[in-house]
């Protein structure tokens, strides 16, 4: 069934869409747009504030119209009025935070309501106990420091230039209320089993109270009784699987007594398959090839895009393009994002958030070059010492796992990158994999290789693209690439950085048709290559490797592009 999504693209609030598609309620008041501000020295709430905020616009940026730096040791003070109409109110509210970085205090009325830590994935309150009629106060604490070991922190960095770039604090995601009966549906968790043809699904409310599901597809509609906190198995035998060709969803509505939440599914399966002394990935039990970028999250210097159409587009410009995947490299997107993904065919390949201490320059130059067997049980070599760093990671891991279990299209987790933070690769992934064996995992992508985890992962800058299969695991190319051409006048800055530069379009074009067809395509054929993550997606900063500028030109000749993708099925499918 189709399933398409809607823009506000004429309202005066920012992003108002509602950011939750997979689970949805008809109660709905975005708290998005104008907020006081102030940045300073004190963790007292101010008498004055600095001026106003345009949430969900993080203060570093344009668009927030601060473009200040929040840094380690200061505060930054959020501070809105609200009123709840009587329409609007039932029994509880809750307020929803997509994501704020990196650690938030609330504040309803003066009283405190809660605390969050980490910057990047979705939480909520409760502040039915704090709320009054007519006017209310919603007031913000928080703190970032991206030099911090203990909290994941993407690719921040204060003196940020060549791939690391500005950082973000605060409010980055939209902030939205909810009204719900005492009686509300808490969680779903949808988990598709392909081979059985079944869905099964979990709900749980608040009072343990039954719940009805409903199922509708071209043709029928299902209706079923669950028990809270049980599961059950429903026979989707008759829906069609969700493909990137064919990426069929169908809406599922949950209700109780006086609740109701609406949501989607799609039937698939990702996995991997020894045939013919190799390993390879499948999809739905057939061979499949992932054709992916490296995809960093930025817009214009900002994690946030002024639209969500913004988003949508970009995702459906790398669908027209030909590829089938994205790497989501270090960063969470709101859930609008996995949405678009779903609903648009890209499968996800999703990296975990990288912390610990800063990462040694020359471990970085050196890695790539040179075979190295550290052993990530040492704690300090990979500065990850402090031991709240490590209960961070999985904090900050489960959490984004449990908020992104339902999204149909991501397919692989990436639990750590480059030997950045990492610690306990193989006893993490076993962790992850426990919570969540429905996905892939990429345990350790690019290097610090410990045999564990889906994916032989390779990264290869500056010199041929020629690894050997292990016969162990799939092989990918999880990153290569990376050239660079600065299309005049579309350069976020004068500095430019870049793994190799080109001067004109042709000779980019050109180079980036070389590298697939003498070096890729012969891997597919000879060594059972698997997924290809070329970087990247779009320039970021000084980073200038993008198939498209940091204001989303295509850099590369369309017709070329779109037919290398082709032909890059056309040899991994004739492969018997």
């Amino acid at each position: 069934m189709i399933i398409k999504p809607n823009f506000n693209l004429d309202n005066l609030i920012p992003l108002s869409e509602y950011p939750r598609p997979q689970f949805k309620r008809d109660s709905y008041l975005t708290l998005n747009g104008e907020w006081d501000y102030a940045i300073n020295n004190s963790s007292e709430k101010p008498l004055n504030y600095d001026g106003k905020i345009l949430v969900p616009y993080s203060p570093e940026t344009e668009l927030s119209t601060v473009n200040k730096t929040l840094h380690s040791g200061e505060f930054l003070h959020y501070r809105r009025v609200f009123t709840l109409s009587k329409d609007f109110l039932k029994d509880r509210v809750l307020i929803n935070f997509g994501a704020c970085d990196q650690v938030c205090k609330a504040y309803i009325n003066g009283s405190f309501v809660g605390e969050h830590k980490g910057g990047y994935n979705a939480f909520s309150f409760d502040i039915t106990d704090f709320i009054v009629k007519g006017e209310n106060e919603i007031y913000l604490l928080i703190t970032d420091d991206c030099s911090s070991d203990v909290y994941g922190r993407g690719k921040q960095r204060y003196k940020n230039g060549g791939i690391w770039y500005k950082p973000t604090s605060g409010l980055w995601q939209s902030v939205w209320l909810e009204s719900v009966y005492d009686n509300y549906i808490k969680s779903l968790r949808l988990l598709p089993n392909y081979d059985d043809k079944t869905l099964n699904v979990k709900v749980v409310t608040s009072n343990d109270e039954d719940c009805t599901i409903v199922l509708e597809n071209e043709e029928t509609t299902f209706k079923y009784k669950v028990k809270s906190n049980e599961s059950i198995d429903i026979d989707v035998s008759s829906f069609k699987e969700w493909t990137p060709d064919n990426p069929e969803l169908y809406p599922i509505t949950l209700t109780s007594k006086k609740d109701k939440v609406e949501s989607y599914f799609g039937i698939r399966k990702f996995s991997k398959e020894f045939i013919d002394g190799k390993w390879y990935f499948t999809l739905n039990n057939k061979k499949f090839f992932y054709n992916g970028l490296l995809d960093q999250g930025y817009f214009e210097g900002s994690y946030t895009p002024k639209t969500n159409f913004d988003l949508y587009n970009e995702i459906k410009n790398v669908k027209d393009l030909g590829f089938n995947m994205l790497r989501k490299h270090i960063k969470v997107e709101p859930m609008l994002w996995y949405y678009y993904c779903d609903i648009l065919g890209i499968t996800v390949w999703q990296d975990m958030l990288n912390g610990g201490k800063q990462y040694s320059p020359i471990r970085l130059a050196l890695f790539p070059f040179i075979k190295v067997d550290l052993n990530d049980e040492n704690f300090k070599v990979f500065g990850r010492e402090n031991e709240e760093s490590r209960k961070q990671y999985y904090f900050e891991a489960t959490e984004m796992m449990d908020n992104l279990y339902n999204v149909v299209s991501l397919a692989l987790y990436s639990p750590f990158n480059e030997g950045w933070g990492q610690f306990d690769s193989v006893k993490v992934t076993e962790y992850l994999r426990s919570i969540d064996p429905s996905r892939l995992y990429d345990h350790a992508s690019g290097w610090i290789d410990k045999d564990a985890g889906d994916v032989n992962s390779k990264h290869i800058y500056f010199r041929k693209a020629k690894p050997k299969n292990d016969n162990k695991r799939v092989l990918a190319l999880t990153e290569f690439g990376g050239y660079s051409y600065p299309l005049e006048n579309h350069t976020f800055t004068s500095k430019k950085f870049g793994y190799k530069l080109f001067k004109e379009g042709n000779s980019f074009t050109k180079a980036y048709e070389n590298l697939y067809r003498n070096e890729v395509f012969p891997l597919i054929e000879n060594e059972g290559l698997s997924a290809t993550v070329y970087t990247q997606l779009t320039d970021v900063e000084e980073e200038i490797n993008g198939l498209f500028t940091f204001d989303r030109v295509l850099k590369i000749d369309k017709d070329v592009l779109i037919k290398i993708n082709s032909d890059l099925y056309d040899t991994f499918y004739k492969i018997k």
